[in-house]
């Protein structure tokens, strides 16, 4: 089975985090994680509500019990030097979480199945459930740079898309207009052409009808010269 393209590598989901700050008070963040396709994701937020907004998920991972606060103080610190912003790893590794990450090195069907050994599992050591206060702040704080950094970001982006769709909407009311003007011209044309075709079509009548006249007065001269 071959890997993905790097460009099918998922992206997060741009997000808009409101609540930060409150009456002067900062929210303290958590570390979030959960595996959405190659990659395990990692993310340091002040709510699940917010974690889930920015991986894009369409459900509530945490309900459904693949996503959960994680305690790991490495994973703790790496999302908390980097607030806001979604971290990632290889779906299944240990290795750290990073903001760019390569996509796995062995996927499920590139070798045969193979009985896992049973291993005793280690208790992990967690973090301190209580963290210093001026470092949470600090970590709030640059949370919510972050989230000002997307909304701007957004922003910048609507007004381009804005401007794109009214540069399209002008070319096409130009070419819509060009069309317009152009079957009119064409059908006034024809009208004149018609209006002339018609008026020669009399006149040729009229012609052949004077003929007929002419002829008969001609051919009769031509009799009683003869006589």
């Amino acid at each position: 089975m071959s890997l993905l393209r790097q460009e099918d590598e998922i992206k997060p989901h741009k997000v808009i985090w409101s609540q930060p700050v409150s009456n002067g008070m900062v929210r303290k963040l958590k570390t979030y994680q959960t595996s959405l396709g190659f990659y395990d994701l990692a993310i340091a937020a002040p709510s699940m509500k917010a974690a889930l907004e920015a991986w894009g998920a369409g459900s509530n991972l945490f309900h459904q019990g693949v996503a959960k606060e994680s305690g790991d103080p490495d994973v703790v610190a790496a999302t908390m030097s980097k607030p806001g912003v979604v971290l990632r790893r290889p779906v299944g590794s240990n290795g750290p979480f990073r903001e760019h990450a390569d996509l796995p090195t062995h996927l499920a069907g590139d070798e045969p199945t193979r009985r896992p050994k049973k291993t005793i599992a280690k208790p992990k050591k967690q973090a301190p459930r209580t963290t210093d206060d001026e470092a949470a702040g600090k970590a709030a704080l640059a949370f919510e740079r972050e989230q000002r950094r997307r909304e701007s970001q957004r922003r910048k982006e609507e007004a381009a898309a804005e401007k794109q769709r009214q540069r399209r909407k002008q070319a096409i009311d130009k070419a819509q207009a060009a069309l317009e003007s152009g079957e009119r011209e064409h059908h006034k044309r024809v009208a004149t052409i018609e209006a002339e075709r018609d008026a020669l079509e009399k006149k040729s009548q009229a012609e052949n009808a004077h003929w007929s006249k002419e002829r008969e007065k001609l051919e009769s001269a031509m009799r009683r010269a003869r006589d």
